[in-house]
């Protein structure tokens, strides 16, 4: 326990961490204030070593274990907000600088994607049954940042205003070709199709999704307007009224930021241009949190704006307009976070309980993310000529407004 306290008494300042050994001593870290109070038991005396050596990684195996277990009716949300409001203690611990040093040095073999290991790296996230993610997704069955009016307004208007949004700033008309890459479970797709009238070829590695996508469209009415291939983007040929690409350069790697951006520009037709929504950061270049990049999304990372501007400069893009959402994708989080833990007898039925808790340990720790880290979501308006987009941005919220109409009139009176 010597270790973990050294490590404890300097990370821990606000709120508290009581910690229970495995052979019952009790020590109690933190002023007590400015946070949560969170009792954890230890179950074995080798996982007091190993948090001090890396306990992001090891206090998240560790719960999903049950080695890590919680007492006074603690749980891992709370054990992660106090980790989240004392983040700076954390990182300033000469172990951990030097473990962060580590990381940065294997970066670009970490984020190595390249065809085939993409595929293989996405399955492991996203080819779990349909019946999982609809226990808790809304009936968009959107997996990515939605667009708040407000806090609390229901997820599927937050999704579908989302999809409303891309659309406008896209200036969908019907007839329009449209590529989506990485199409998720389709929603974007059939609303461009449905609402807006365009053709949509809609491009993933995941079979899962592909197969709930078709039969969403068929559902829905347009399988006939949209062309789900499984094909990796730096593959498809072909030229393109408008792409969008929505929560897929978090995939990427840094190591292929170059490939997508290229990509993007050359499957654009004279005169179009593009949409990239994804994850970014507001610090400096950094690295995927060991967690996250073992067991959620191998391969993933989550870039600066410094990264993703050198890239769109090399490849000759012009960035015709960004947009910062901040918190919208916090509440997003929160919204599926809610709905996954009232359906958490049915994921642990349906997925083992091992699962279950890497899930809720997952969702509780990127909710915090874009709370107290540097995440954000920014919206890129890409094209290869300075005049290809409007050039003010009034056109988008006419869009928009348009769309809400057309949405009226789709819907049963």
């Amino acid at each position: 326990m010597r270790l973990l306290s050294h490590l404890l008494s300097r990370f821990v300042e606000k709120g508290a961490l009581t910690v229970i050994t495995a052979k019952g001593q009790r020590t109690v870290f933190g002023s007590g204030v400015d946070g949560p109070k969170v009792t954890v038991r230890l179950k074995d005396e080798k996982l007091e070593r190993d948090l001090f050596f890396n306990p992001e990684l090891v206090a998240a195996e560790a719960y999903m274990d049950g080695r890590l277990t919680f007492e006074d009716g603690s749980g891992v949300f709370d054990l992660l907000l106090l980790f989240s409001v004392n983040r700076k203690g954390l990182g300033s611990h000469p172990v951990q600088q030097a473990l962060r040093r580590a990381w940065r040095s294997l970066k670009r073999f970490q984020q190595a994607n390249p065809i085939g290991k993409a595929k293989e790296n996405v399955a492991s996230h996203y080819d779990h049954p349909a019946e999982f993610y609809r226990l808790w997704l809304d009936e968009t069955m959107a997996y990515s940042c939605a667009y708040f009016d407000h806090p609390e307004q229901p997820l599927a208007d937050a999704q579908r205003a989302k999809f409303r949004h891309v659309a406008a700033k896209l200036k969908i008309a019907p007839g329009m070709k449209v590529v989506e890459i990485g199409s998720g479970w389709g929603g974007l797709s059939i609303y461009l199709a449905k609402t807006c009238g365009a053709h949509v070829t809609a491009i993933n590695v995941s079979p899962e999704q592909l197969a709930e996508s078709r039969r969403l469209a068929e559902q829905a009415g347009v399988g006939q307007l949209i062309d789900f291939r499984e094909v990796d983007y730096r593959t498809l040929t072909g030229k393109f009224d408008r792409l969008v690409s929505i929560g897929m350069m978090e995939h990427v790697g840094v190591n292929h930021f170059d490939d997508y951006f290229t990509s993007v520009r050359d499957l654009l037709a004279p005169g179009g241009f593009a949409l990239v929504h994804a994850i970014g950061r507001m610090s400096p270049p950094g690295t995927t949190a060991p967690f996250i990049r073992k067991y959620i999304f191998p391969g993933g990372y989550v870039p600066a704006l410094s990264e993703v501007f050198a890239s769109t400069e090399r490849t000759h893009l012009w960035v015709a307009d960004m947009e910062v959402l901040r918190l919208h994708y916090y509440w997003t989080i929160r919204a599926w976070r809610r709905r996954f833990l009232a359906r958490y007898g049915e994921v642990e039925a349906m997925m083992g309980e091992r699962f279950a808790r890497m899930w809720d340990f997952y969702l509780s720790a990127v909710e915090l993310g874009f709370l107290h880290g540097s995440n954000m979501v920014f919206q890129l308006l890409l094209a290869e000529r300075r005049d290809d987009v409007p050039v003010r941005r009034d056109y988008m919220f006419e869009d928009e407004r348009a769309l809400i109409a057309r949405e009226a009139q789709e819907s049963p009176a």
